[in-house]
């Protein structure tokens, strides 16, 4: 039998590249057919935007920018959406990746809206993330019911209305941001019973009120911003002398207690109390501490500065305006 000669075998070969080039074959995709289904909902529901440009059918979808497979059937586990343009709402489909732990839509300044039901289907969140959005409307209580919940942060949005009571339940929460909302009420009698140790607890510049619970003196908080509300009571209780608390914000608000008999842990390196009702004098044993800051102005506060540590490393103004503070950087006692 007579052999092809080489030109031609070469010309079929070059024939049959073109036919593949032209004629693509369907993407061979590790991803579930149920997930990519679930996430082209997800993109239209939120207007096709440029950030899902890479969401194309032609290939494998565990490959798309914002999101993650895992585990032995290659679900998605993680949709991760960061500063893009999207005029829209959280899309209910999200509650249809059952297999998601990470949950993020942050400075996407046109995302509007409340937070759907069905996003509680969603049993294996352990981080959840709904930052610098324009989220409306109350913080859905069915966040507290996940037993896999690790961080819940819904700071900077527009969020009103209480705290619910149910985010504490979480077994497994380590930190919990709600600042720079519109909240109102008081603090949740049982968010002194968060489980986990070493507990952040971020609720500043809300609208909050009422007294600070008594439950919070069986939390351990290593950071608590509490700042720029209008919570009233005695914050003696969060100062543990064998506590973790590192970093400690109430200013702006009108706790009223007195800070001579306050037993700071070793482990405090920043502390900021101004514009309350505080009274009493500075403790010495704050010149055995490491403090990065200190601010105490606008209190009520009297009696000499401790000499010593850091204390006299602040200007004035973290001191001034007290009833009868006294002492370097603020002038002397008479």
């Amino acid at each position: 039998m007579e052999k092809a000669p080489f030109s031609l075998t070469l010309n079929l070969l070059i024939l049959s590249l073109l036919l593949l080039l032209l004629n693509p074959t369907p993407c061979l995709s590790k991803c579930n057919s149920h997930d990519r289904k679930v996430l082209f909902e997800i993109k239209a529901a939120l207007g096709n935007p440029y950030l899902l440009e890479s969401w194309q059918n032609t290939t494998d979808c565990c490959t798309w920018y914002c999101v993650e497979c895992g585990g032995p059937d290659d679900r998605i586990i993680a949709l991760v959406l960061l500063k893009g343009e999207i005029n829209a709402q959280i899309p209910p489909q999200v509650g249809d990746l059952p297999y998601l732990q990470t949950l993020t839509f942050h400075k996407l300044s046109n995302l509007t809206g409340t937070f759907p039901n069905a996003l509680s289907k969603l049993t294996r969140l352990r981080e959840v993330t709904f930052s610098w959005n324009n989220l409306t409307g109350p913080v859905p209580p069915f966040f507290g019911p996940m037993k896999n919940l690790f961080s819940l942060d819904l700071s900077f949005n527009q969020l009103t209305g209480s705290i619910p009571p149910e985010l504490a339940y979480a077994p497994n929460l380590s930190g919990l941001r709600l600042d720079r909302n519109r909240l109102t009420g008081p603090i949740p009698e049982s968010f002194g019973y968060f489980q986990q140790r070493e507990f952040y607890l971020f609720l500043s510049h809300n609208q909050l009120s009422g007294p600070i619970p008594n439950s919070l003196r069986n939390a351990d908080f290593t950071y608590i911003d509490l700042s720029r509300n209008q919570i009233t009571g005695d914050a003696y209780m969060l100062f543990k002398p064998s506590g973790s608390l590192q970093i400690i914000d109430l200013s702006r608000n009108m706790f009223a207690f007195d800070l001579s008999n306050v037993t700071f842990t070793p482990n405090l390196t920043s502390i900021d109390l101004n514009h309350n009702k505080i009274t009493g004098n500075l403790p010495v044993q704050l010149t055995t501490l490491n403090l990065q800051y200190i601010n105490v102005s606008y209190n009520r506060l009297c009696g000499q500065i401790p000499v010593g540590g850091k204390l006299q490393s602040f200007s004035i103004y973290e001191y001034f305006h007290n009833k009868c503070l006294c002492g370097s950087p603020l002038p002397e006692c008479k």
